[in-house]
């Protein structure tokens, strides 16, 4: 599972159960003429707010998550999981507001469930199923709630195709202290230094006489340098075949490696090494 997939919409269907669970230990009755050392039960002491709202929102913010999380789709019945998700949280509000209607049940149809309202538990619990649900279906069309709920950190810049590492010692063109050499004695780097008595070694320049130019390092060419990138949106990564199937999903939140462009196109790298096309390059985020 991969939480940096998260949108801002999943935050709010989050923070929309958490309401709901809050809401669920207040009263679920609120009676007119009531003493202040009356006991109200809570939303827990009902079964069918129980089942209805309470447990229904939870799940259904719980499927709708874990669905977004996931790196691929996981079917039940041939339904994805957030399906099941947002049917659960519209389900919960619809349950929530006739509870609102009436929240005595059927102990109001003989009179005797005169001045009952709806208490602080079940408004709440309404509001916050109304806004999940609100949040689950509106997620996938909404372009401010398809936004990354945890933002990408920047990644180091990639070293460039050939590249080598800095000069240090054990790197190749690092300067080697040479044996025999006084400490302190300046060196140039990529020469040899003296020899052992101090006489110089074959093909050494000898003093006075001009040292050859050193060659230039060559240095890849070419217009295209790897970078790191990350995808508003959920977008699919096709093998390089060009096989119609997609190999992975890259999720927002996570740096990808861009190796290579092809056309329109980027080839773009995973975190666990696999490579494929990126076909919808439309709003990534260079790192």
């Amino acid at each position: 599972m991969n939480i940096r997939s998260l949108t801002r919409g999943d935050g709010v269907v989050i923070g929309a159960a958490v309401l709901l669970l809050i809401a669920s230990f207040l009263g679920i009755y609120s009676i007119d003429g009531a003493p202040d050392s009356a006991e109200i039960p809570s939303l827990w002491g009902s079964g069918s707010v129980v089942l209805g709202v309470v447990l229904a929102g939870v799940i259904g913010a719980a499927l709708v998550v874990v669905a977004r999380a996931m790196p691929q789709p996981m079917k039940v019945a041939g339904l994805d999981l957030g399906q099941f998700g947002i049917a659960f949280s519209v389900f919960a509000a619809w349950c929530a507001l006739g509870n609102i209607f009436d929240p005595a049940g059927a102990f109001d149809n003989n009179g005797g469930a005169s001045g009952i309202n709806a208490g602080l538990g079940l408004i709440l619990a309404l509001i916050a199923t109304l806004i999940m649900a609100a949040a689950a279906v509106a997620t996938p069309l909404v372009p401010a709630l398809k936004g990354s709920l945890i933002p990408a950190s920047r990644p180091a810049a990639p070293q460039p195709y050939g590249g080598q590492p800095q000069g240090g010692y054990g790197y190749p063109g690092a300067p080697q202290q040479p044996f025999g050499g006084q400490p302190g004695q300046p060196g140039q780097p990529g020469q040899p230094g003296p020899s052992f008595g101090g006489q110089p070694q074959p093909g050494q320049p000898q003093p006075g006489q001009p040292q050859a130019p050193q060659q230039a390092q060559a240095q890849p060419s070419g217009d295209f340098s790897p970078f790191w990138f990350a995808v508003p949106v959920p977008r699919p990564l096709f093998a390089e075949d060009g096989s119609p199937t997609p190999i992975a999903e890259l999720a927002p939140g996570t740096w990808y490696l861009a190796v290579e462009q092809r056309g329109a196109n980027l080839v773009a790298q995973t975190q666990d090494g696999r490579r494929g096309v990126l076909q919808d390059t439309s709003g990534i985020q260079r790192g």
